[in-house]
């Protein structure tokens, strides 16, 4: 009862714009104000409220509506509470035997997401993140295209090469499931992409060809749809020609934009084509609100994740239980133990609705589009690197000194250098936090996020006013 009432006074405090959303201290201090401790005899229940309330003390107020910072933030009420119900359920996901009610959830929730995907049959997981996702995806493709290699291994394709190709703006992720699975990471093929950000096609195919006269057998594209940066969309249906005429597995990391799915408005020319794909990976943790963590990944043949994955332990999955075993999940996975993401999802689609999801979308672009004409509207003050896709929003602020300087590259790096200035000025005021990073050529620039239902127009204006509060005089 006592840490309820301490995790209400921090939800409250969150929704709150006169809280502070950080009160932030350097480690080594953070070190002294807490006793991280670990005794050799148990401590009074006291102590450990108070430790629960020390701890959120200092924690981010990520769901506080002027938290920019990162692509999962917001606190959806609902699906807090779904987690919650989770916690106290404490079951595991990989049989219905242990845990019925969640994983008939999962197959419901799943085969809509497929549904609003555009396909009408296919086989789904929710995995602990999307970088899992991906590396899901990558095992699926490599097991359909080479089914002995899940007995076999390397031998089976003798000394011929796989090879893989993504964009130079991907997830790190989709490289990293070259150094995972054997590939090797210099057989993950950049793709150069255009000044927004969206894969070239040409230059997917003509790396293709110039890989296959190496003799290299190239099996998978990574399709990006909302890079992590930028907010960009790979051109799908041109990168599907180039699958089909090449005879490549075609997957869409629609991580980040996949929530776009579901807005009439936004989901096209963004997402056309996403029903083309042979698998997708889609977070409901981010775009739409979703508690940490609730990732997804499609595909859009059935029984491919049993066929890729599957062990048969007999500890667990006994194919003479009094129940359809169809239903137990646990076999089509390379985790044994899977956390239950499902009932948060659930329970907030029951709230919102599907039309509720799509009125989110639509909020959050129209913030990004509201963010954008402010911007530009204030040009002696910041400066806009791109017309943004998504509601990746990409500025750099400009102090008063550097005004009249005529935009440059000299301009554009002393920009970089006073970012992250800025941003830890930010943080020590503990009234917003928004992203800085630098990408290619490009130094450092700010990259605002919205996928908080809570952010408002008045929240947008605030962090431009309080951008030059703090940062006027660099």
């Amino acid at each position: 009862m006592k840490l309820v009432e301490i995790l209400l006074d921090f939800i409250k405090d969150t929704n709150d714009r006169k809280c502070k959303l950080l009160e932030f201290h350097h480690p080594e201090h953070m070190l002294t104000l807490l006793d991280l401790d670990l005794p050799d005899t148990g401590l009074p229940l006291q102590t450990l409220i108070n430790d629960c309330a020390t701890t959120l003390k200092y924690q981010v107020k990520t769901g506080h509506p002027r938290f920019f910072n990162q692509l999962s933030c917001g606190l959806d009420i609902v699906s807090m509470a779904g987690e919650w119900l989770t916690a106290t359920a404490n079951t595991n996901m990989f049989t219905y035997e242990i845990a019925p009610v969640f994983i008939l959830m999962e197959s419901v929730v799943l085969n809509k997401m497929r549904q609003i995907i555009g396909w009408k049959h296919g086989d789904s997981i929710l995995a602990p993140g999307g970088s899992i996702s991906n590396l899901y995806a990558f095992l699926a493709a490599r097991h359909h295209m080479f089914p002995g290699y899940k007995e076999k291994g390397q031998a089976m394709l003798g000394s011929s090469q796989l090879v893989m190709f993504t964009s130079d703006q991907c997830h790190y992720s989709v490289k990293s499931c070259a150094a995972v699975c054997g590939l090797g990471t210099d057989h993950c093929v950049e793709v150069p992409s255009d000044e927004h950000g969206r894969m070239i096609v040409s230059e997917l195919e003509r790396l293709i060809l110039e890989r296959k006269a190496r003799g290299h057998i190239p099996f998978f594209v990574n399709c990006t749809s909302g890079t992590t940066v930028l907010g960009a969309f790979d051109p799908i249906n041109e990168i599907a020609d180039v699958c089909q005429k090449y005879k490549l597995w075609l997957h869409i990391d629609a991580a980040w934009g996949g929530g776009l799915l579901f807005s009439r408005k936004y989901r096209h020319p963004r997402l056309t084509g996403i029903d083309r794909a042979d698998s997708v990976t889609w977070n409901p943790h981010k775009l739409m609100g979703t508690l940490l963590q609730c990732s997804t990944i499609h595909f859009k043949q059935d029984g491919l994740l049993i066929s890729c994955n599957q062990m048969s332990a007999e500890y667990l999955f006994m194919q003479d239980k009094l129940y359809d075993v169809q239903y137990d999940t646990g076999d089509k996975v390379i985790q044994c133990g899977r956390h239950n993401d499902i009932f948060k999802l659930w329970l907030q689609w029951r709230a919102k609705g599907t039309v509720g999801f799509e009125e989110h979308m639509d909020h959050l672009m129209e913030l990004a589009e509201y963010l954008v004409e402010r911007i530009e509207n204030q040009k002696d003050m910041f400066h806009l690197l791109l017309k943004p896709e998504m509601v990746n929003v990409s500025f750099w602020y400009i102090p008063k000194r550097l005004r009249t300087m005529p935009h440059s590259t000299a301009k554009e790096a002393e920009l970089g250098r006073i970012t992250p200035i800025l941003k830890g000025r930010m943080m020590e005021a503990g009234t917003m936090m928004v992203g800085y990073q630098p990408q290619d050529r490009t130094p450092n620039f700010f990259r605002s996020i919205f996928s908080s239902a809570a952010v408002t127009k008045t929240d947008v204006d605030f962090m431009l006013n309080e951008m030059d509060r703090l940062g006027h005089d660099l």
